[in-house]
């Protein structure tokens, strides 16, 4: 009966207003942050643009994006602080919503620079926020089921959101993903602030979301760089791996095309089922970091193959794609990580710049899988950054702290 009792309490916890809500938000947050990538050609097509001019204002277009993503990370992190972590859900799911709705109209491709940029600023606050609200809502214990019930859940909007394309015009997709959003600001209203961030708010001479703070104190800068580690090798496995499967592909001989975007996609499926399964294996091991350190190796061992393995169809790479994603489902307890380890005065500024920070690595990976590609070809470009981010992701799990039982109730001087 006791048992009963307490998975009844479990599961009371688990569906409550703050993980719905995180989860149907980042569900939305994810189909717009890659509907991009996915309506990228037939968008610029559209708009006039030849193949060459194409692959130049996509690009482009990504960064621009991606500059906005880390901007609004710094931003809704502070305001998430300061304002509350309901305040950054709101505001954030308002300009990504309004944004996604411009871009169904645009005509013109600068335009459409600034709107997927604005798009940015507002995506980059969802995650970190819901991830704070969520695991300051939870008893220790359930945190992580929770955390990675938000992501499992939100990850699958990569899903939709590519076959939304292939089912709709690629204008009314953005105007779904607007329509989505704004459906939520219906569904948080009565989820009520986290309790942890009223009593902090109340102690007036404290500091509230200074994200200075983080590079002020030698010990907190370390730790603050070890979070954003961890999530390397993920941005590695879409940025690279799934982005460019087109590129590994005719390097693997693949006779038939490869499509970035079901590579992504697919990519993403395992993403979500990792995220659920990287929860449960925390939960059973009371461990934060065996669960991220189990999962990484598993995405090593996949992406070595997916590179050397000697794949010959598109069926294997796609399959790849899944076993690769799935080891990087580990997303949503990295983000949980960063937040667990930084008091509430600046927890939602960490758990939303983390991530973003993560996100805007891809720049710098890109940028030197593009240049070691004519000299070492594609295959042993995309292993030399792999390397580089998984070499760095497991020095970082291996050497922060566990927060596995933290009590989250402190603050940083």
């Amino acid at each position: 009966m006791t048992t009963t009792i307490k998975e009844k309490s479990a599961w009371a916890y688990l569906l409550s207003a703050p993980v719905i809500v995180a989860s149907l938000g980042y569900f939305v947050d994810i189909y717009d942050l890659l509907l991009f990538g996915i309506v990228r050609i037939p968008s610029l097509t559209e708009l006039g643009l030849d193949e060459a001019a194409r692959s130049v204002e996509g690009a482009s277009i990504i960064n621009w994006q991606m500059t906005g993503l880390l901007l609004g990370g710094i931003l809704w992190g502070v305001l998430g602080d300061k304002k509350g972590r309901l305040s950054v859900l709101f505001g954030s799911i308002i300009t990504y919503s309004i944004a996604n709705f411009a871009c169904g109209f645009v005509q013109d491709v600068f335009v459409y620079k600034i709107l997927r940029f604005i798009a940015g600023i507002g995506l980059a606050g969802e995650l970190g926020a819901g991830i704070t609200l969520v695991s300051e809502s939870l008893p220790k214990k359930l945190r992580a089921l929770g955390t990675s019930l938000v992501a499992g859940v939100g990850l699958l909007g990569a899903v939709v959101g590519y076959f939304t394309v292939e089912l709709f015009s690629w204008r009314n997709a953005y105007f779904i993903g607007g329509g989505m959003g704004i459906l939520l600001l219906f569904l948080r209203i009565g989820v009520f602030e986290s309790g942890m961030f009223h009593a902090m708010k109340a102690k007036q001479q404290l500091s509230k979301g200074n994200f200075l703070s983080f590079f002020t104190k030698k010990s907190r800068l370390i730790l603050y760089l070890k979070c954003i580690g961890v999530g390397l090798p993920t941005w590695f496995v879409i940025g690279i791996l799934a982005t460019f499967s087109n590129e590994i592909g005719k390097a693997l001989h693949i006779s038939e095309a490869i499509k970035p975007g079901l590579a992504v996609m697919w990519c993403y499926v395992g993403l979500a089922a990792g995220d659920l399964v990287s929860g449960l294996i925390s939960y059973w091991l009371e461990s934060r970091r065996k669960a991220v350190a189990y999962l990484m190796l598993f995405a090593a061992i996949g992406s070595l193959i997916f590179l050397y393995g000697g794949i010959s169809t598109t069926k294997g790479l796609y399959a790849m794609c899944l076993w690769v994603g799935f080891g990087i489902g580990y997303w949503a307890m990295f983000v949980t990580i960063g937040a667990e380890q930084f008091g509430t005065n600046v927890r939602a500024t960490a758990a939303t710049t983390i991530p973003n920070m993560v996100r805007g690595t891809v720049v710098l990976m890109t940028t030197g899988y593009t240049f070691l590609k004519p000299h070492v070809m594609e295959l042993n470009a995309a292993a030399i950054i792999g390397v580089l981010c998984f070499g760095i992701g497991f020095y970082c799990i291996k050497n922060i702290p566990e927060t596995h039982h933290k009590d989250l109730d402190f603050v940083e001087d």
